[in-house]
């Protein structure tokens, strides 16, 4: 731990990097996986759990928390670290992409946007001064520049209009946040699937000389491949020096992939939310544990994990209490879920450091395509 904040650079293989982020709460392995703990729970989880598994930092979101409890409740609390029992570094996102795609009525200028709430319609207005204020109340470790994300397929000027708002933003966001040496506040480069918008977004943003540098605005329903040649184009763009966060990203194939092109940081609801759905990630790929074939099947979803989820209960067991929409289910399959994506970031970051990363990505791509056990 340091009393700044701080990213070095252990090694790299090609694109990829193994870093450490280091912040007074604690240590950051990257690349990283960041759990989603949108209202201050992990999904299905405790905490403990989610730490045991490998986390070294979760993300909280600014709109759901300003919503309830709210960010005054939570600093008279304490903290959002104290409410929630995590001593270990928080990120928070700015809400600007909940507001864009939850929120009721909204109207969007240069001062910021005005919205409904979708818990009880009352009205609220977020600036990007707001949102550096709520995140402060919450305490957070690392805050995100307010931004505008435009979902894909877009007009270009539309896409555009978005990116050049999403830079004035983070103008008055990094006054907003001023000098708090042991935090950090990243901006977000936008641009859509446009390349020069992508280019022109994250100069803009370098010059702004912020502590790390988000991407956002990708994974919001364009091709895979879109997503990869945003990221050709924008990682060179950014601070080699600075960490780079792949917003809302993903798949196990996706951060592997986007960790070959140079990202340091992922978050995704995909791994939670899959869980409590009956969908187990592991090291042979999806599983649907809703499918007739796990009835009788006594075996584990994987007899060499080391976590009791993942080895310890049948695909029996699991089936039927997932047909049974029992609340177990899912906090066992999202258990294993996350055990399975920290399991993945632990051998990347070991693969980066042996400096054998290519070999690391088809040793895993090919086990996911020899698929699950043939049924019993």
């Amino acid at each position: 731990m340091t009393e700044t904040f701080q990213f070095n650079i252990k090694a790299t293989d090609g694109k990829a990097r193994r870093g450490t982020v280091s912040m007074p709460r604690g240590e950051i392995r990257t690349p990283a996986f960041m759990p989603v703990g949108t209202v201050g729970t992990v999904k299905a989880m405790y905490l403990d759990q989610v730490r045991d598994l490998g986390a070294d930092i979760i993300l909280g979101n600014t709109y759901h928390l300003m919503l309830r409890p709210g960010p005054e409740r939570v600093a008279r609390l304490g903290g959002l670290h104290e409410l929630i029992r995590w001593p270990y570094p928080i990120l928070t996102d700015s809400g600007g992409f909940q507001v864009m795609s939850l929120a009721g009525l909204r109207k969007l200028d240069e001062k910021g946007v005005t919205f409904k709430s979708h818990v009880d319609g009352a009205l609220h207005h977020m600036s990007p001064e707001r949102s550096i204020e709520i995140q402060g109340l919450l305490d957070s470790d690392i805050q995100m520049q307010l931004d505008e994300c435009v979902r894909l397929p877009a007009e270009p000027s539309d896409i555009e209009r978005a990116m050049e708002m999403s830079l004035r933003w983070a103008d008055r966001c990094k006054t907003a946040f001023g000098d708090q040496p042991g935090k950090a506040m990243f901006g977000i480069v936008q641009g859509g699937d446009v390349p020069a918008l992508r280019v022109r977004s994250a100069q803009a943003l370098s010059g702004l000389d912020l502590k790390g540098y988000a991407i956002g605005g990708l994974a919001v329903g364009e091709p895979q491949a879109v997503m990869l040649d945003m990221l050709d184009i924008t990682c060179p763009e950014l601070p080699v020096e600075k960490p780079r966060y792949l917003m809302g990203v993903g798949t196990p194939d996706d951060i592997l992939k986007s960790v070959a092109r140079g990202i340091d940081m992922f978050d995704c609801v995909m791994p939670t939310r899959a869980g409590r759905h009956g969908l187990a990630f592991t090291r042979r790929g999806r599983v649907n544990l809703r499918n007739a074939r796990h009835a009788e099947d006594t075996r584990p979803l994987d007899d060499q994990s080391a976590c009791p989820a993942s080895r310890d209960y049948s695909r029996a067991y699991l089936h039927h209490l997932v047909r049974a929409d029992e609340s177990l289910g899912g906090m066992l399959l999202t258990w294993n879920n996350l055990a399975y994506y920290q399991e993945l970031m632990a051998g990347i970051r070991t693969a980066i450091e042996e400096g054998r990363y290519a070999a690391f990505m088809e040793e895993t791509q090919e086990e996911w395509r020899q698929g699950d056990l043939a049924p019993l």
